[in-house]
């Protein structure tokens, strides 16, 4: 699976920025997609993920309310809208793959080339 991330930019602090995450590829149980971020001096967390269907999601406790996560399989793409953000939203944010919502939590098969989220305060 190849995943290439884009979006990122800089916004201010209560804005917002939409990231997609184009995935190509025939692995096709490699489907489920998520986001995971890494912060400077800071190690690699998980953000969100969503299954191929889209009938199930997951958030990290610190965005839940503020990030919502979706796909548009017809052009094998997923969206991270994140909302009201805020300072320690700033990272570089990576797109994952894996087989399932608990794989690409704990530890991702796939990863994309990060794209650079600054959130100033």
């Amino acid at each position: 699976v190849q995943l290439q991330a884009s979006g990122g930019g800089l916004v201010q602090a209560g804005g917002s920025l939409r990231l997609s995450c184009a995935a190509s590829g025939r692995t096709l149980s490699m489907r489920t997609i998520g986001w995971s971020r890494q912060a400077p001096g800071k190690e690699r967390e998980f953000v969100a993920a969503i299954t191929w269907t889209g009938d199930s999601t997951s958030y990290a406790d610190y965005v839940k309310g503020r990030f919502t996560i979706s796909r548009d399989n017809a052009k094998d793409t997923v969206y991270l809208q994140m909302n009201n953000m805020k300072f320690e939203d700033t990272a570089v944010y990576y797109c994952t793959a894996g087989r399932s919502i608990w794989g690409v939590r704990s530890n991702p098969d796939f990863w994309g080339q990060g794209t650079l989220v600054t959130v100033s305060s």
